[in-house]
């Protein structure tokens, strides 16, 4: 396999900063499903996949949520390698038996993560490294035969598991996203909305863009793997 074929679950309700990112990022063949239209797949043709983040939390009462769920569960079962970004994490570690809350907060902003075991996913990567986050849920506990890989205060940051791969934070965002994502959240204060605008910067912009190696080590990772039942409809 030279250039791996993966579907982008595209679980944002304002997609195309999204789609632009990670067209940016991922050196694949990309099929693209705007899932919160309902758009869901029906076919395992695919040599891996990505569950973007999104502003839904996958405790709601969403048909499009309910809907994806049997596609990942079965995509999973049949080996092939899924890497979930944000709500992408939280929604994996769900469909993965694991827990997800209400962080009652927002983690938003450049900040870091610490690795805590060793991972395909993070290879070449430091032991702390800077990213960008935005979320206000997390994964309250793993999935079993899931190794935790990331952390920071606010608890897990990734997982894997043989197939999977998971990490809370945002590797595909440039500036642009990162100010826009920021403007975007009314419910916090003006005074902290300045605070991480003016934090968003080219030198931890390119400091950040170190993560960016994890898409690299997916599409590796899709490369290595062996999938079975790609042309299998969903029963």
């Amino acid at each position: 396999m030279t250039r791996p074929r993966l579907a982008i679950l595209n679980a944002s309700y304002d997609a195309y900063n999204t789609r632009r990112n990670f067209r940016r990022e991922l050196d694949a063949e990309l099929v693209e499903y705007n899932v919160t239209d309902g758009d869901i797949p029906t076919q395992f043709d695919v040599d891996g996949f990505v569950v973007t983040g999104s502003r839904a939390s996958v405790y709601w009462d969403e048909q499009w949520i309910a809907e994806l769920e049997p596609w990942v569960s079965k995509a999973i079962e049949r080996g092939i390698p899924a890497l979930g970004v944000c709500f992408g994490h939280q929604f994996l570690a769900h469909v993965l038996g694991g827990e997800v809350e209400d962080m009652g907060e927002y983690e938003l902003g450049y900040t870091t993560v610490q690795q805590t075991a060793d991972s395909e996913l993070l290879a070449g990567l430091p032991s702390e490294f800077v990213i960008f986050e935005t979320h206000s849920d997390r994964v309250r506990s793993l999935p079993d035969n899931a190794t935790k890989t990331l952390e920071n205060e606010y608890g897990i940051q990734g997982f894997e598991t043989d197939t999977v791969y998971s990490v809370q934070f945002h590797p595909e965002y440039d500036i642009q996203t990162a100010r826009e994502v920021t403007k975007g959240k009314d419910t916090l204060s003006d005074e902290r909305i300045s605070a991480v605008l003016d934090g968003i910067d080219e030198e931890t912009y390119r400091d950040a863009a170190e993560a960016k190696q994890l898409f690299e080590n997916f599409t590796d990772a899709v490369r290595a793997a062996q999938p079975l039942g790609a042309s299998q409809p969903v029963e």
